[in-house]
């Protein structure tokens, strides 16, 4: 019988001193304490380690009974009397067991847990790990940190709840986990806090960098991509109250305003593999990115916040966090990174941010990558969200500004639509010029004029592929227009009659022979096709199309009519806008001519 052999093995150690206990002891004992437990003898167990005379056998191998105990407390049902001998078992072993050996025996049944049993694991032995760590005394700071690390590196690879029915559901128990990670953390805080207090020169560094540690990690994962608004329906949103948590350490170990503000605090570890290095430069990254939307967006520990910064200057704090959140692809995090930037703009007065603030090179990779939203992103609300964001950071900027970042976004867009758009920017900017008594040298005169070279031109000449550049030239087209009605010769004051003859020759000559050339093209094209469509219907003859670099989906005879008719019909728009620039320029030159 399991329980006759494990007092058979107590008599046995009973007589010897603790250090002649051997090897084979330590086998013996976790082997008849294991079949204790699966026969169902645990209230004997329990009977044997609580015996005082048993003490100093308990202290050196209770340990070893760790794993099996874990195995059957989840065996057991909740209600089940077996169970709760288990549980008062477990938190025997944490009173009387060695610490540093139980402490390595838990870490290592949390390292061995996996998939659904993770949160579950952690939950159950948070008390006893925290009943441990606290009997370290004074040396326990790495310790701390190892079973902080061990317990959120456990964690990070399980699925966010995200949706209001998965977290309410909670079902692998994330959520709950979490907030419990924070209490078991607390005493820890509380003694950092208390030490600070004591002594204003506090110098043992080690617990409070172990604990910002586990505020960064938590920073990353889960915060970075969980659903953090308030949900209706949710009384008590699980990650928003861990989000308070966090700040709430920070703020008492006296790191939230220095994170905030330091985009590099403490020591970076030195470490001899590169991209070891990348990996916590980036971890870092995304936390204080993290920690910034927290504060700025959804308002967290903003009580504490010192309220003396420049609306521009929290702007130009928040620029490296916002590019690090919107170079990512996850609906969460770019959502994350298109809020902050928008709230940071939200702060501002329009025209008040200088021009000086393109010189920091995020205020120029920011823009970039809110036009890499607009064109690339595959949910249609970002890309609505991205425009908008980026009309509220153009209209931030003084005239300069503007003009600077028109001339930027225009050379590195790459993109026929966002070109068109910025070109529209640009003539409300001129119309501004124009209609407003207070000078506007940035947008008149010789400034308008190099930037008009950069829109009053195409990309190669007569050879520019119209279809694609559209956007683009129907947006210079109409600037062009606007300009002639608007900007009498006699006036001149946008300066665009003393260049006609460039703009005559690099813009609208290109542009009227590409237009004959492609619409030549395509009427040929649908002429060929007409004459041979008889025979591909008869055939049932399909095209593809390869759009880059993939393959859409095959196209008939008629769908390609249509095609090159609609593009006839885009080239006939551009011709009409054209030949009414050249009628307006033709009549304004003779009505001066004749006034002479």
């Amino acid at each position: 019988m399991a329980v006759d052999e494990l007092q058979a093995i107590i008599q046995r150690c009973q007589i010897l001193e603790e250090a002649d206990f051997k090897g084979e002891d330590f086998n013996l004992f976790q082997v008849a304490g294991q079949k204790c437990l699966e026969d169902g003898y645990a209230a004997q167990l329990l009977e044997v380690i609580q015996n005082e005379k048993n003490k100093v056998i308990v202290k050196n191998m209770g340990w070893n009974l760790i794993s099996p105990l874990v195995r059957c407390i989840f065996m057991y049902k909740q209600e089940d009397d077996k169970r709760e001998h288990c549980l008062r078992i477990l938190d025997q072993l944490a009173q009387l067991c060695n610490p540093k050996e139980l402490l390595l025996g838990l870490l290592e049944q949390i390292e061995q847990t996996s998939g659904e049993q993770v949160c579950q694991t952690v939950m159950l032995l948070l008390q006893p790990l925290q009943t441990v760590l606290l009997k370290l005394q004074n040396k326990k700071a790495y310790s701390v940190g190892l079973s902080l690390a061990m317990i959120m590196n456990q964690l990070t690879p399980l699925p966010i709840p995200y949706t209001k029915q998965q977290i309410q559901e909670d079902k692998l128990g994330l959520c709950q986990c979490c907030n419990a990670v924070v209490d078991f953390a607390k005493p820890f805080v509380n003694e950092v806090v208390k030490n600070m207090e004591k002594s204003s020169e506090y110098n043992d560094m080690e617990l409070k960098e172990e604990l910002i540690k586990f505020c960064m990690k938590s920073l990353k994962y889960p915060l970075l991509t969980a659903q953090l608004e308030q949900i209706e329906g949710i009384e008590e949103h699980p990650f928003r109250h861990f989000a308070t948590e966090i700040i709430d350490i920070l703020w008492n170990i006296r790191e939230l305003i220095p994170l905030v503000f330091v985009h590099h605090k403490g020591k970076s570890p030195s470490w001899e593999n590169l991209e070891f290095a990348d990996v916590d430069r980036k971890n870092s990254a995304d936390a204080l990115a993290c920690l910034s939307y927290l504060m700025f967006v959804q308002h967290f520990g903003v009580e504490c916040f010192p309220v003396v910064f420049s609306p521009s200057y929290l702007l130009l704090c928040n620029m490296t966090h916002i590019e690090v959140l919107l170079k990512r692809t996850e609906e969460s995090v770019l959502s994350k990174g298109l809020d902050l930037f928008e709230s940071c703009l939200l702060r501002m007065e329009d025209n008040s941010l200088l021009h000086h603030y393109l010189e920091f090179r995020d205020f120029i990779n920011v823009p970039q990558d809110l036009v890499k939203i607009m064109t690339l992103c595959p949910m249609e609300h970002m890309r609505k969200k991205s425009l908008n964001i980026l009309q509220l950071f153009i209209d931030k900027f003084d005239t300069e500004g503007k003009s600077t970042l028109f001339r930027c976004l225009l050379k590195t867009s790459n993109h026929a639509g966002v070109e068109g758009y910025i070109i529209k920017n640009i003539k409300d900017q001129i119309h501004l010029a124009l209609t407003k008594e207070y000078d506007n040298v940035w947008f008149t005169g010789h400034h308008l004029i190099s930037l008009l070279d950069l829109v009053l031109s195409l990309p190669e000449g007569a050879e520019t592929d119209l279809l694609q550049n559209s956007d683009r030239i129907m947006a210079s087209l109409n600037l062009l227009r606007y300009l002639v009605i608007k900007d009498g010769e006699s006036d001149n004051q946008t300066g665009v009659w003393t260049t006609l003859g460039k703009i005559g020759q690099n813009f609208l000559k290109p542009l009227r022979v590409g237009l004959n050339m492609s619409k030549a093209h395509y009427e040929a094209e649908i002429k060929n096709k007409k004459e041979n469509r008889k025979e591909a219907q008869t055939s049932n003859t399909v095209c593809s199309v390869t759009v880059s670099g993939e393959k859409m989906p095959a196209m008939t005879t008629g769908m390609q009519l249509q095609v090159l008719h609609s593009a006839l019909f885009t080239f006939d728009l551009i011709e009409s806008v054209l030949a009414r620039v050249e009628e307006l320029i033709e009549v304004k030159t003779k009505a001066v001519m004749d006034d002479n």
